[in-house]
């Protein structure tokens, strides 16, 4: 594994008064993509929002260390700052903020710096067409009317405008059809290798991994880490499930 990018050590969760992560370990390296696999509700979206500071997700124990930095107690605005995206599994509507508006003023919160029009225009239109998003959905509400696969084509348009050192992409490919999972795949591989950005891929699927090169798997269940492996770890899965993998 290259150097960690990433590293989680002994996470304790809880969401109001019960505990959703018992002690959960995982490092990513620069430039990797990991997959996290399991069943729904073993709190691998917990881990997701944990690293992302929301603040509804309590860390009681442990230390979430990025980019050799312990970003345990920051806000979810230094956390984006410092270069963590996530691409949420339900991706919320935003009236009155257009899509454009919305990324523009999150490149410029990243950068401190003031973006020229133009300049950004430019960017946006060329990475739009690269996911064959029609240009009008800039200058439209942030997801508002949006189907399912265009709210998902939204956030994979933020990633890439945004360029994130560690992207976490939380069930991105749930509810979509084949067409719309082929085309977040290319963004998501077009991310990978025009950025060298770190993926922390969250799925109980693998239809989106399939034009990725996965460098290490990880399985979930009852909020514990209870499998690590490579990318053979991903075809056990889909051959046997994940009731057979948990470790003695």
């Amino acid at each position: 594994m290259s150097k960690a990018l990433l590293e989680i050590q002994n996470l304790h969760v809880r969401v109001e008064e019960k505990e959703i992560l018992h002690g959960v370990d995982l490092a990513v390296g620069q430039d990797e993509t990991h997959v996290l696999m399991g069943p729904n509700g073993t709190g691998k979206s917990t881990l997701g929002y944990a690293i992302t500071g929301n603040p509804t997700y309590s860390v009681t124990g442990g230390s979430i260390i990025f980019n050799g930095e312990d970003i345990t107690e920051l806000p979810v605005n230094e956390r984006a700052k410092k270069g963590i995206f996530l691409s949420f599994q339900n991706p919320l509507e935003v009236p009155g903020v257009t899509l454009s508006a919305f990324i523009r003023s999150a490149l410029e919160q990243k950068t401190g710096d003031r973006l020229r029009l133009w300049d950004f225009k430019k960017k946006l239109k060329e990475t739009m067409a690269l996911l064959n998003m029609d240009e009008s959905y800039a200058e439209r509400d942030l997801n508002v009317g949006f189907s399912g696969g265009e709210k998902k084509k939204a956030e994979i348009l933020q990633m890439l405008m945004l360029e994130p050192k560690l992207a976490i992409l939380d069930e991105t490919d749930s509810g979509l059809d084949v067409d719309a999972v082929r085309t977040v795949s290319e963004g998501v591989r077009l991310f990978r290798e025009r950025t060298h950005g770190s993926l922390l891929i969250i799925t109980h699927s693998t239809r989106i991994l399939e034009a990725l090169h996965v460098d290490a798997a990880h399985v979930m269940e009852e909020g514990v880490i209870v499998r690590n492996g490579g990318a053979e770890l991903v075809d056990e899965i889909n051959e046997k499930g994940f009731s057979s993998l948990k470790e003695d």
